[in-house]
């Protein structure tokens, strides 16, 4: 494990369209806090609509890190995550404020806590070929090649981790690059430290959802995927196979109606909302907030602030 530099933050974590940015933006505003945030699709620029970026005004509001920060065509893991996170605590320190770290990417929030190990950069050839089965094979294809390079590798993966395909490219490009066994982290014990999450009931989370992908492809999600398209951005890419991206690329190519894509969009979203839930649960000592149909971003932000004062911020681990 790396040399750790240590400092505390406090935790907003949880499941897709449960309001976490607006609660963090609320919160963050009366607080006078950075915001980092923990998800692995609002650091790439131009990608705005599909992954319900925060504002412009928003974030001149607040100061924000892991926002738009690399190009949609630049490739983007954890250890880039921490090397931000590393600034953002920096910043914070220097200038007197708390920090608050809000997100869905469980395993961002995990090498916080818990800390990462140093793991080789995967070759553009290994990239691309795994990326390649994932799109004619999807994760089952993945799945297979990991059984048979590294069973061991498969097993050592949480279970919300085992199908999800952004992971399985990464054990299979780290096997590739001469790994012999998992990262130790990978297989490190869930978190004790007491972070704070928001839980809802799943109707209530699926009406939300839908009403989300609605919104998103009324609000211009096609038009942003095409821009991208025409500024040379590479539908292979890991960014363009994200929620949402991917179905309304195949809509632009005539290869799902708009309603399809829609539907799809949907899916996956509930599917990554489920990923999740079941990743804080089995990683991490979260404090369940369940949000109810009726509540204001002030009443939940109330319930998360009276949380935060009960358990304090939480400490991090960051590579030195």
């Amino acid at each position: 494990m790396p040399t750790a530099v240590h400092s505390c933050a406090y935790f907003l974590v949880g499941p897709t369209a449960t309001g976490k940015t607006a609660v963090a933006q609320h919160l963050a505003e009366r607080r006078g806090a950075e915001i980092l945030s923990a998800d692995s699709m609002l650091v790439y620029r131009g990608m705005d609509i599909g992954t319900a970026k925060p504002s412009r005004e928003e974030r001149q509001r607040v100061r924000y890190w892991g926002v738009d920060g690399v190009a949609p065509s630049e490739s983007y893991n954890v250890s880039r995550f921490l090397d931000e996170a590393r600034r953002c605590f920096e910043s914070a320190t220097a200038a007197g404020k708390s920090v608050i770290v809000v997100g869905g990417t469980g395993l961002y929030i995990k090498a916080l806590l818990v800390g990462l190990d140093e793991l080789p950069s995967a070759t553009p050839e290994s990239r691309e070929k795994w990326q390649a089965v994932f799109q004619k094979q999807g994760v089952a294809g993945l799945r297979v090649a990991l059984e048979a390079l590294g069973p061991e590798w498969l097993s050592a993966l949480p279970e919300s981790d085992q199908t999800n395909g952004r992971r399985l490219i990464r054990a299979l490009e780290l096997i590739e690059a001469g790994m012999a066994a998992p990262p130790r982290s990978w297989m490190a014990p869930r978190s004790e430290s007491v972070i704070t999450g928001l839980a809802i009931e799943r109707a209530v989370l699926v009406g939300r959802i839908e009403a989300r992908v609605h919104a998103m492809y009324d609000g211009g999600l096609l038009d942003e995927a095409r821009a991208l398209l025409e500024k040379g951005w590479d539908p292979a890419c890991t960014a363009a196979q994200a929620i949402g991206y991917a179905e309304a690329v195949a809509c632009l190519k005539g290869q799902l109606s708009r309603g399809e894509a829609i539907r799809l969009t949907a899916q996956r979203t509930r599917q990554l909302a489920k990923r999740q839930m079941t990743w804080f649960r089995n990683q991490s000592a979260v404090s369940w907030i369940m949000v109810t149909a009726t509540m204001t971003v002030e009443d939940i932000a109330s319930r998360v602030a009276s949380d935060w004062d009960q358990h304090g911020p939480q400490p991090v681990v960051l590579s030195g």
